[in-house]
């Protein structure tokens, strides 16, 4: 696991390629469907490009699509073998969707193979989904033709230099141990604090959660209105302030006094500031998490690559 962080800029060498081209049609409609690390390059474009008219679908089957002819559904499994990636391909396949896999491998590109369907082949590699978003943001970006970001992505190679987010990642850590992580961040880059949670989850093997603000003025911090009753429960958390100075003023404004409200309470905040919005800053951000839930799983003496518990489930599952 530290290798593939140590190495993750090398991802944007990849040059991905678009095969059986010739039976894929234009679109201006998108909906990506993936789970788990699978999604998350939908997650960072949207925090890119907020406007992008692209829908997540993260279950079974497809979700209702009202202008077929003008969407494109992009199928994205990293393994290739995900349960209900599968069961949304053959959703697409069956209705005569526009439609085009992403994948390293698995049942998912035999299929696409087999029925000529377009599909991007990710680099061969035993990095889990996870740590490949590089290769599955720049097969993304290709598959919908956006020539700027791609250039912009390709970039990275030789600018995003892992190395130099080790030591505010292992201060996080530092900071949160004995700590439940609760990650905060303006609507726009809800797909970052989301990814610092799974990576918190599934590297550093610990609970975290995400929300949002807005939203999160509306209920959610009424819940660490910390009294002599609560303060047990209020203390087990630490909260991690994404911020960005590029937001809207009034969501930057909720932020700030959020913060100094926690913090009058007696809770743990961690500031991690974004630096603006390009993929560079987006992934300084992403690259700081991974370091922080890699020292997380180390503090803790747990194995930041597995995850035995995810697997297990699936063992049960195929089993039942």
């Amino acid at each position: 696991m530290e290798q593939a962080i140590h190495d993750f800029a090398k991802q944007f060498e990849f040059s991905p390629e678009i095969i059986n081209r010739e039976n894929l049609k234009t679109a201006d409609i998108f909906v990506l469907v993936g789970m788990g690390g699978s999604h998350l390059a939908g997650d960072i474009l949207l925090a890119r490009k907020p406007e992008f008219p692209i829908t997540i679908w993260s279950n079974y089957g497809l979700p209702k699509i009202v202008s077929p002819e003008r969407t494109l559904i992009i199928i994205s499994s990293y393994s290739g073998d995900t349960e209900e990636t599968l069961d949304a391909f053959e959703t697409a396949r069956k209705a005569g969707h526009n439609t085009i896999a992403i994948s390293k491998g698995g049942e998912l590109l035999r299929v696409a193979r087999e029925n000529k369907t377009p599909f991007i082949e990710l680099p061969k590699s035993d990095i889990p989904p996870r740590s490949a978003l590089g290769f599955s943001l720049l097969a993304l970006i290709h598959a919908l033709g956006e020539k700027k970001f791609e250039k912009e992505l390709s970039l990275l190679q030789s600018s995003l230099f892992p190395d130099e987010f080790e030591k505010d990642g292992k201060k996080i850590a530092d900071q949160l141990y004995g700590f439940v992580p609760v990650i905060y961040s303006y609507a726009r880059n809800s797909g970052i604090a989301y990814n610092w949670k799974i990576k918190f989850n599934e590297t550093g093997k610990i609970p975290a959660f995400s929300n949002i603000v807005p939203e999160l003025n509306h209920n959610e911090m009424n819940g660490f209105d910390a009294t002599s009753t609560t303060r047990s429960l209020c203390d087990a958390f630490s909260f991690i302030f994404i911020e960005s100075a590029d937001d809207d003023q009034r969501t930057q404004k909720r932020l700030r006094i959020l913060k100094e409200m926690y913090t009058a309470r007696g809770l743990s905040v961690i500031s991690s500031p974004l630096g603006g919005k390009s993929f560079h800053h987006l992934f300084s951000s992403l690259l700081t998490a991974d370091w922080a839930a890699f020292h997380t799983a180390l503090l803790y003496k747990r194995d930041p690559l597995t995850v035995p518990m995810i697997r297990e489930f699936k063992v049960r599952m195929k089993s039942l």
